[in-house]
């Protein structure tokens, strides 16, 4: 079973940038997505990387979100620029598609205004 820890959470101001990462052996053989849930909102699709690097985002979120991989490092990693209030919630990776035993803890994002 693949095991992923996500980490690279914080507070940060509007405007302002976080890279999250998603770790785990094993990682470099899975197509990885990223995936955030806000308060009192359902959890949503955010970015996904195939086992190839080739990437694909959320239309309204394109642009300003970067998935990445590093495969020395065993690493998804998504950057997040220019980031806003609304981007607050609790950011999680998984396989893309997403199997129900890969959830993990997730890494908060609070944006404040």
């Amino acid at each position: 079973q693949l095991q992923l820890v996500e980490s690279g959470g914080g507070l940060v101001q509007a405007g302002g940038s976080l890279r999250l990462s998603c770790a785990g052996s094993g990682i470099n053989n899975r197509a990885i997505g990223w995936y955030r849930q806000a308060p009192g909102k359902q959890r949503e699709f955010v970015a996904r990387a195939s086992i190839t690097g080739v990437t694909s985002y959320q239309n309204s979120l394109r642009g300003r979100f970067t998935i990445t991989r590093d495969y020395d490092k065993n690493t998804v990693y998504l950057q997040i620029d220019s980031l806003k209030p609304e981007d607050t919630a609790v950011y999680y990776c998984n396989t893309w598609p997403p199997t129900t035993n890969n959830w993990g803890q997730g890494t908060q994002v609070t944006v404040s205004s």
